[in-house]
């Protein structure tokens, strides 16, 4: 696609951007610096911005921490169960099925 392909406001938006001078012609964009590499910490500083991380954090209180469990553990078992009941019924229906021909 060449400048003379695009419309006024084409051009005028280009112009705005900064990809075209007064003339219309293309100008090259500003050169981009190349990115600093990160420097890696040691393990001291590393387990420090760690334990300043886990001050911030809103830990459960007690209560919430057993409640929480109770409910996890009761989900557990009502799945399993359900499972387990469907894996007995369907394992029944298929021997049935499978020995009466």
């Amino acid at each position: 696609m060449s400048m003379d392909d695009l419309n006024r406001e084409q051009k005028r938006q280009l112009r705005k951007m900064g990809a075209l001078d007064e003339q219309g012609k293309a100008t090259r964009a500003p050169r981009q610096a190349p990115k600093k590499k990160t420097d890696r910490v040691g393990p001291r500083q590393y387990l420090r911005e760690v334990r300043e991380e886990m001050r911030k954090v809103a830990w459960p209180s007690q209560p919430e921490v057993q409640r929480y469990s109770i409910i996890v553990i009761i989900t557990v078992v009502v799945y399993t169960a359900l499972v387990g009941g469907l894996d007995y019924f369907f394992g029944q229906w298929s021997s049935w099925f499978y020995s009466s021909n």
